[in-house]
């Protein structure tokens, strides 16, 4: 028992940033579900799942990079892009439908291989890179949608942008969602589930190899990573190809959820930059090495609920990003703090 809880003491020291992000969730939200007219009920739930999954999708495809030191500036572009190439692809047959899906992701995952490539063979800086390639991206998602427009299949939309039941019912399974056994389990949002299960069944096992370890050996010191002999060129293409993966995931999240594609370049930007500030609240050091893309996940989360606050606080929408602003602000000083006091960054992991 002794040693469970120094593992556990250890555990906590060493992602305190995420842990604190972690707490940080569940006191903002339980607050606003006290808050909320309709209070806990599986409605809410659905519908703040729906807002948050693309996002947290572009905060893990950030998350990745800066763990290696670096910034991605082309994540938002490639999401807009995979939605825009979504939005034609998903309707027909169910064979087709999953032929679409299986585009998008590649090419989400094909542009960060090439954002790895350029990085890693031409020795430029991520941050140069990918503000070039973003915004060939969305040059590429003009081109695909000129004006807003697609067609998604209406069961794939109402499926999996609802709860379990009404999955099941679109289905035909657990007996229409009426099962007894099922009932448990029906409230459970659908966004939500391939939300974390994406993250358990990709990331997780991707941290644990021997490329994932490299990507924390490279944020921490990369000069020591090298001189130990890890596969660094194959670790900062890796981070680049999963970010770009995790951006066709929250671009076929986003068709599938508004039944549409659209190059908005605002959009585009205002998902980029809140990936940086998800990445900055789920205990992330923008100085690499730390954290994870489940931090980042989390992260995402707290920021769509602060702005869910706006709405039933009635808060003045000009105030709004003096609020959001405030808040990454003091997320940013508080993960600063400990950084400055040490001269040596591997004192961070003691």
């Amino acid at each position: 028992m002794r040693s469970l809880f120094a593992t556990l003491g250890v555990s906590i020291r060493q992602n305190r940033g995420f842990y604190g992000a972690l707490a940080m969730f569940c006191i903002i939200y339980f607050f606003y579900h006290v808050l909320h007219p309709r209070g806990f009920s599986t409605n809410v739930l659905v519908a703040n799942a729906n807002e948050s999954v693309a996002l947290a999708f572009v905060a893990m495809a950030q998350a990745i990079p800066v763990l290696i030191g670096g910034l991605d500036l082309s994540v938002g572009a490639v999401m807009t892009l995979t939605a825009c190439i979504a939005s034609g692809l998903l309707h027909g047959s169910p064979e087709q439908i999953v032929f679409g899906m299986v585009v998008t992701v590649l090419t989400g995952t094909a542009f960060g291989f090439f954002n790895g490539l350029v990085i890693v063979l031409g020795r430029l800086q991520p941050i140069i890179v990918t503000l070039a390639t973003g915004a060939i991206a969305m040059g590429f998602a003009l081109l695909v949608r000129p004006s807003p427009g697609g067609r998604v299949d209406g069961d794939l939309n109402w499926a999996l942008t609802n709860s379990l039941r009404e999955f099941a019912d679109v289905y035909g399974l657990a007996d229409g969602g009426r099962a007894d056994w099922f009932q448990p389990v029906a409230w459970v949002p659908v966004p939500l589930i391939i939300l974390f299960g994406v993250a358990a069944l990709v990331w997780v096992p991707f941290r644990r190899t021997v490329t994932g370890r490299t990507l924390y050996a490279i944020g921490s010191a990369e000069g020591a990573a090298y001189m130990s002999g890890l596969p660094i060129a194959r670790a900062k293409i890796a981070a680049f190809t999963l970010a770009g993966f995790f951006a066709g995931c929250g671009g076929l999240y986003l068709a599938i959820q508004t039944s549409t594609g659209n190059a908005d370049i605002p959009q585009a930007g205002a998902y980029t930059l809140n990936s940086i500030a998800s990445v900055v609240l789920g205990g992330v050091s923008l100085l690499g090495g730390i954290g994870s893309a489940i931090g980042a996940l989390i992260g995402a989360l707290i920021l769509r609920v602060i702005s869910f606050y706006f709405r039933i606080l009635a808060i003045d929408p000009l105030l709004q990003p003096l609020v959001e602003g405030i808040v990454l602000l003091l997320a940013v000083s508080l993960g600063a703090v400990r950084a400055l006091r040490v001269k040596n960054r591997l004192e961070l992991f003691r």
